[in-house]
């Protein structure tokens, strides 16, 4: 595992679009065509996995602090890039089990072809691209302070850029990047 870090942001590039399988079943997308993602004050896009400790260490504040932006009209979804063959935590079954031992509230997509990974310019796991109403990239930056220890959070830097474009102002421009394992790509 690389500890690997998120670049500087584009801020203001548009969302890449994307369609893909769910773990649920269904089919996410976001194109020029349609969208399963309306109606939205902001969008989270996050690149996610199972087997990645730096995941697993934010997993229930990820879960939390879904459940609580929805309330305010944030859309949520995790997709998951890394090469289940070398990799197999990450498997297609294996994000079904966990989304529903952990009852994610969020839709979790898979990228078996890492294409939509490659589109973002995701490098790790966990990669948060946050976006505005217009599909505007607001926020890309890590989810707090500290991502090992939850007692340890001072600043939210995730949840205040969701609360901004919520409350219609802008992220702060000050974004410290995200860190986590490098996305395990296919040879």
């Amino acid at each position: 595992m690389a500890l690997t870090y998120t670049p500087d942001a584009e801020i203001g590039s548009t969302c890449p679009d994307f369609k893909l399988p769910g773990i649920d079943g269904r089919t996410y997308q976001k194109t020029d065509e349609k969208s399963d993602f309306k109606n939205f004050k902001a969008l989270l896009v996050m690149f996610i996995c199972n087997h990645c400790p730096y995941v697993k260490a934010i997993e229930e504040r990820l879960i939390s602090l879904a459940r609580e932006v929805n309330l305010k009209g944030v859309e949520v979804v995790a997709i998951s890039s890394n090469d289940a063959d070398n990799y197999p935590d990450d498997s297609f079954a294996n994000l079904q089990k966990r989304a529903r031992e952990k009852n994610y509230p969020f839709p979790y997509l898979y990228d078996e072809s890492q294409k939509i990974a490659k589109a973002f310019g995701a490098v790790c796991t966990p990669d948060f691209f946050l976006y505005d109403s217009h599909y505007k990239l607001s926020y890309r930056g890590r989810l707090d302070d500290s991502w090992k220890d939850p007692m340890e959070v001072t600043r939210e830097e995730l949840k205040d850029a969701m609360i901004a474009l919520v409350e219609g102002r802008k992220p702060s421009s000050e974004q410290r990047p995200s860190m986590g394992c490098n996305i395990k790509w296919k040879k």
